[in-house]
C-alpha cells in the first residue's frame, strides 16, 4: 500500500519551489535572465496596450513559456497584490528550496559546512542582499522561516539580482525547529549578539583555517532592531561580537552576512 503521507510530503515540498511575481518591470527583467525557471505567465484581459506588454509576451514566445488571459479580479487572485500587479504575474520555479524535513534527510555531516539562519529579519532588502551573499560565497546554505521573516516574493527576489536562483535556501516553520533540528543532528549553533561567552569573530576564521572546528556551524542573524530572539539565546553555544572602530556601535545584517560568509 502507498505511503500516502509520505507522498503528500514529497507533493508539498514540491509545490514549495513554485512562486509567484508580479508587477510588468519584475516580470520582465525576470523574462530577460536566463537563470530564471519561469513556469507560466498571468496576463489580465483588461490590459491597454503598451510595449512593456508586448516585450512581455514576444520574450515569452520566444521562450516558450505559456500565456494565460485573466479577467482583473482572477489575475488578482494569483498575484494577491491587487494594487501593485499592474495586470501581470508569472509563476517560477526555485530547484535550491528545500524543507528543513528532507534537507535534514539528505544532509551529510563533513564538519566544514557553515549556514546562515535568519530570525525574524524583516527588510525584504536585506533578505535579498543576503541572499546574493549566500550564493555568491559559496557557503553551504541559507534557513529562512516561514513564520517571522517576509515572503519569497517580488522585493526579495528582485534584491537578491536573480541570485535566488542560485542559493540554497532550508525553509522551516520557525527558526527555533530548525535550530532544535540541527542540535540534534550536531549542529554548532552561534549568534552575533548578546553579552556571554563572546569571541571575537576573527577568532572563527582562525579556527576555520585550522580546522580546529570539526561540527557543522549555523550563525544566527537577529532582528534588524531588535537582534535574536530570547528564544535562541537559550539555544545558541556561544555568541561572537564584530571589532568596531570609530564609535560604530553596529552593521546592517545583510553586511554582517557578507563577513561571515567569507570568513
Amino acid at each position: 500500500m502507498k505511503n500516502t503521507k509520505i507522498d503528500y510530503r514529497n507533493k508539498k515540498n514540491e509545490f514549495d519551489k513554485f512562486f509567484t511575481i508580479y508587477g510588468r518591470k519584475v516580470v520582465l527583467e525576470a523574462l530577460k535572465n536566463d537563470r530564471i525557471d519561469i513556469i507560466k505567465i498571468h496576463l489580465s484581459e483588461s490590459n491597454k496596450k503598451a510595449k512593456i506588454l508586448d516585450d512581455i509576451v514576444k520574450l515569452s514566445k520566444q521562450k516558450k513559456i505559456p500565456i494565460v488571459l485573466h479577467d482583473k479580479l482572477a489575475l488578482s487572485r494569483i498575484s494577491k497584490n491587487k494594487k501593485q500587479d499592474q495586470g501581470v504575474a508569472a509563476d517560477l520555479h526555485l530547484p535550491m528550496y528545500l524543507s528543513d524535513e528532507i534537507f535534514f534527510k539528505q544532509y551529510k555531516n563533513d564538519g566544514k559546512d557553515i549556514f546562515i539562519a535568519l530570525d525574524n529579519v524583516t527588510n525584504p532588502q536585506n533578505i535579498g542582499m543576503i541572499i546574493r551573499t549566500v550564493a555568491a560565497s559559496g557557503i553551504s546554505g541559507l534557513i529562512i522561516p516561514k513564520k517571522g521573516c517576509p515572503d519569497l516574493g517580488p522585493l526579495v527576489i528582485k534584491a537578491s539580482a536573480g541570485a535566488i536562483f542560485n542559493c540554497p535556501i532550508i525553509y522551516s516553520n520557525t527558526i527555533s525547529n530548525f535550530c532544535n533540528m540541527s542540535l540534534q543532528s550536531g549542529f554548532e549553533l552561534i549568534s552575533l549578539s548578546g553579552k556571554n561567552q563572546l569571541k571575537d569573530i576573527t577568532s572563527i576564521a582562525y579556527e576555520k583555517i585550522n580546522k580546529e572546528s570539526k561540527k557543522p556551524r549555523v550563525f544566527i542573524l537577529g532582528n534588524e532592531t531588535k537582534g535574536i530572539s530570547k528564544e535562541m539565546e537559550e539555544l545558541i553555544d556561544y555568541n561572537v561580537y564584530i571589532p568596531m572602530q570609530n564609535g560604530v556601535e553596529s552593521l546592517n545584517v545583510a553586511i554582517v552576512a557578507a563577513l561571515i560568509a567569507f570568513i
